[in-house]
């Protein structure tokens, strides 16, 4: 057995003996989580990028029991700028303010923000340019939804009824 094979194992079971619990699992903070939100509804196609991500990461469900909103703003700055003034790079910082609602109550049960960033080539045409940016903006939208994602499944103990 190599050194890194027998490195995992005993480390896997240094963390079921200290009482490491998965999220999902019995007794862990985010069991019962999956299905339980429902996320409003997608607007444009980076709240679309979000929702989906989100979708995939806690299985959101239609009438669900707690409702998560959100509000997304993006920056563009321009790197790389040359003495001519063309920008070769561009970064977007993306930042998501969210609260979720119990839906039988009405009570704000949960709320925060996250932020991140990606940057993108902005040379090459038109048509390259635009395709690169539309793939920046999908990352930038699935780490945001995973942060959310990490930061709900963290925190549901305290609210999940």
């Amino acid at each position: 057995m190599s050194w890194s094979k027998r490195s995992f194992i005993l480390s896997a079971l240094g963390l079921a003996a200290c009482g490491f619990t998965p999220v999902h699992g019995p007794g862990g903070s985010a069991q019962g989580l999956r299905g339980a939100i429902e996320v409003a509804a997608p607007e444009d196609r980076d709240t679309y990028e979000l929702v989906k991500r989100l979708d995939e990461r806690l299985a959101t469900q239609t009438g669900a029991r707690y409702a998560l909103g959100y509000k997304i703003t993006v920056r563009e700055e321009g790197l790389g700028v040359t003495p001519e003034q063309v920008i070769r790079r561009v970064q977007l910082r993306g930042a998501v303010v969210y609260t979720v609602t119990d839906t039988v109550t009405g009570e704000v049960v949960d709320t925060g923000s996250v932020s991140t960033f990606t940057s993108y080539s902005a040379e090459g045409s038109t048509v390259s340019t635009s395709a690169v940016e539309d793939d920046a903006r999908r990352r930038l939208m699935s780490g945001l939804a995973d942060q959310i994602a990490t930061r709900l499944m963290a925190t549901a103990a305290d609210w999940l009824a």
